[in-house]
């Protein structure tokens, strides 16, 4: 796709860290959501569009710099096309999470948000790569109800493009004017390192045991999340506040923050994958029990050690797929061993982790307020 046709598609170190809930600055009161996590949820942020509309001419400018086939791949990852590059108004682009903590972190620390951009353009492009990656590996025909670009195009056309935008990623990145660009480049590039060690993490816990001393734990999965989801969150933050030129140890708050949301959103996407509305989310009921995913609900109920878990264990180590009627039964054993209600506990305690980060600092508070709007929003969806 040609950068003319993207802008007619568009409209216009490895180390865990930051899960513990630890902060700079005084101590403050957080705003703990209620246990129904459908409660206090209405839409989405305002801030989503209003950044996403900041942000989208160079993002589009940026995929117009790719050749035109993989700059086709692109276009209809991120939404704005059909295959062929026919302008697709009606698709779903995402909720555009990365962009927009880059622009309200960079607003945050005093600066407008335009200045976030180059970084909310690379993060933007990083998820869309890595989402092109992940739907290979793991076989995922679908995705935000259309296909996946592999399946579309092809696995390798699909691997290609995903390739360009991580290319085009850190070439935006590395083009910003000013002293904050190299280091900008050096922090993108350690979070996709981290990204790197979390989705090796995740793979490989598909071939561990369900239970006894080798099954995977809670802690082991959080860290995994942090890798895998978290960190790209916190480098979109922390990248808004290093090109608004604030000092290091409000970026790394940022970072913290983040990557205390990617836990959280990680966490309500697995209770997501298993009793989510499939009109809402894309996927099919009981999706993740059907794929025998270890994610946190499944793996805290089975360390409930009751007869719940019992019966639980048993389903999943099965040697044959589960049926309809396997994994619907399955999730009321989650639910049961408490699975479900400790995956939400979970989301909590990191949201009022992040907000701990955010109230540490001296931050500009209408800014505060939005990311706290949209840490609500993205870490406590309807399930």
């Amino acid at each position: 796709m040609t950068p003319a046709a993207v802008t007619r598609a568009t409209g216009t170190g490895g180390t865990h860290e930051g899960t513990g809930g630890a902060h700079d600055g005084p101590a403050h009161t957080t705003r703990t959501p209620p246990a129904d996590a459908t409660a206090s949820i209405t839409g989405p942020p305002a801030s989503l569009d209003r950044c996403r509309a900041l942000v989208r001419p160079a993002l589009a400018d940026a995929v117009g710099r790719l050749h035109p086939w993989p700059g086709e791949m692109a276009a209809f990852s991120l939404g704005w096309s059909d295959t062929g590059g026919t302008p697709a108004p009606g698709a779903s682009e995402g909720k555009g999470i990365r962009q927009a903590l880059a622009v309200l972190a960079a607003e945050a620390c005093g600066a407008p948000g335009r200045s976030a951009v180059p970084g909310a353009v690379a993060v933007e492009l990083v998820h869309a790569f890595s989402l092109l990656h992940d739907d290979i590996m793991d076989g995922d025909e679908t995705r935000r109800q259309r296909q996946t670009v592999w399946k579309a195009y092809g696995t390798g056309p699909a691997v290609l493009a995903g390739d360009g935008l991580l290319a085009i990623a850190m070439e935006t990145l590395a083009e910003t004017p000013g002293a904050g660009g190299g280091t900008a480049v050096l922090r993108l590039s350690g979070t996709l390192t981290l990204l790197v060690r979390g989705q090796a993490e995740d793979l490989l816990f598909a071939d561990r045991p369900w239970t006894g001393p080798d099954a995977v734990r809670t802690d082991a999965y959080r860290t995994m999340a942090e890798h895998k989801t978290g960190s790209l969150l916190g480098c979109a933050a922390a990248l808004g506040a290093l090109l608004a030129g604030a000092p290091d140890r409000t970026v790394c708050a940022l970072d913290r923050a983040g990557r205390h949301l990617g836990v959280a959103f990680q966490a309500v996407d697995d209770l997501l994958g298993i009793w989510g509305d499939p009109a809402r989310t894309g996927k099919p009921v009981h999706g993740d029990l059907r794929q025998r995913k270890k994610t946190y609900p499944v793996i805290a109920a089975l360390a409930s050690n009751g007869p719940a878990a019992g019966e639980l264990a048993a389903l999943l180590s099965s040697p044959y797929p589960p049926d309809d009627a396997t994994a619907a039964r399955a999730a009321e054993l989650i639910e049961a061993a408490g699975g479900r209600t400790a995956t939400l506990t979970e989301a909590h305690h990191h949201l009022d982790a992040a907000r701990a980060c955010l109230h540490g600092m001296a931050l500009a508070p209408d800014a505060v307020d939005e990311i706290e709007e949209l840490l609500d929003y993205l870490a406590l969806r309807t399930v």
